[in-house]
């Protein structure tokens, strides 16, 4: 199957599966912070698909795997699926049953957009690292070739994508206007941590200069901070 026709089978289900998930709980499909998160969400996935189809093929098919080598890395995923569907759920089920308002008080109109603003960035953000690393694989691995990438948001910390990953979940439950979600994100971030510390354990010992480069870019995914 060429790439053409894996992108599309990757990309197509996505629209449904994801209404299914935010309108279905909702029970309506006046919910417009999902409706909202479709476009930004599916519609970077278009436009990053296209643009690496175009300029960079060989970074798409890697993103295209899914497939995990290391059964540690198989394991996140076993986490990280099912965390990241109660993620997307939960905000209809407060839609429709108010829980949010009931116990907590409604998510302010301004913290919506500003939380979907900080979703944008994100992926403003990712789009940069697959532009600054063709080997920026969904799988971890070290390929014959592959070279330490320490240029754009590489040199501000070592795992940028990360970095937008963690933007972009804490931003979520919010985006689509629940407080209730928030818990369940905040779930997903040592997830992401587990996920983060054992590539880096690969990375070191595989990859020729990534411990010479951890000594020059000192933070891991928030300046300062780790």
């Amino acid at each position: 199957m060429n790439l053409k026709a894996r992108a599309a089978i990757r990309f197509v289900p996505a629209l449904p599966l994801m209404a299914a998930l935010l309108f279905l709980p909702a029970g309506s499909l006046k919910f417009w912070q999902g409706w909202v998160f479709v476009i930004l969400f599916l519609g970077n996935g278009l436009l990053f698909t296209v643009y690496f189809y175009r300029h960079d093929p060989r970074l798409l098919e890697r993103r295209l795997q899914s497939k995990e080598k290391l059964s540690e890395q198989r394991l996140f995923r076993k986490l990280w699926i099912p965390l990241w569907i109660i993620v997307l759920a939960l905000p209809g089920l407060d839609y429709r049953f108010g829980w949010s308002n009931n116990f907590i008080g409604a998510v302010p109109l301004w913290l919506t957009l500003v939380s979907q603003a900080l979703m944008f960035c994100a992926s403003f953000l990712i789009f940069q690292v697959l532009r600054a690393n063709s080997f920026a694989s969904s799988i971890i691995q070290v390929e014959a070739g592959q070279k330490v990438i320490s240029s754009g948001p590489y040199r501000i910390v070592r795992h940028p994508m990360y970095s937008a990953l963690l933007v972009l979940i804490l931003a979520t439950p919010l985006a689509l206007g629940s407080f209730i979600a928030l818990p369940a994100s905040a779930l997903l971030v040592p997830v992401l941590i587990f996920r983060l510390i054992h590539e880096e354990r690969t990375l070191r010992q595989e990859l020729a200069g990534y411990s010479e480069y951890c000594l020059r870019t000192r933070f891991r995914v928030v300046p300062i901070v780790w």
